[in-house]
């Protein structure tokens, strides 16, 4: 999964400092650019996040777009959308979403200050399988 960012250094502190990953790989490429990615704690052999410099002359007016239309550009679960909005909103991260309760989810969304929305999402019900399903 690949996350464009402003600023890789930033985006490096925030995810790991402020949202609590851990940083993965941070290899030196050509430039100014690194291939940066950080996981999940609970999970630090599983899915990384690449957070990728934000350059592609297509990526901005995406974004843009995006952030003006208040849609988050990926999601995260986590086990108390309230609690960690509490948490978060104690390190001074900025939320265009207040915790809302949606019947079997429950969402907010944040700014990661790298020109991204961030939703956090968690379900309020057991999740239930697609009867029919191969």
């Amino acid at each position: 999964m690949s996350i464009f960012v402003d600023d890789q250094q930033a985006a490096l502190d925030f995810y790991t400092g402020t949202l609590g990953f851990v940083p993965q790989q941070d290899v030196p490429l050509s430039g100014p650019h690194r291939w940066l990615t950080v996981s999940s704690p609970e999970f630090p052999d599983g899915v990384q996040i690449s957070l990728e410099p934000a350059e592609h002359p297509a990526v901005g007016p995406f974004r843009e777009a995006l952030v003006a239309d208040g849609i988050p550009f990926t999601s995260f679960g986590v086990a108390d959308v309230a609690a960690e909005y509490e948490r978060l909103r104690g390190l001074g991260v900025v939320f265009t979403q207040e915790p809302v309760n949606h019947g079997p989810v429950t969402t907010a969304v944040l700014d990661d200050t790298c020109g991204n929305l961030i939703q956090l999402a968690a379900m309020n019900e057991p999740a239930g399988g697609l009867e029919g399903a191969p």
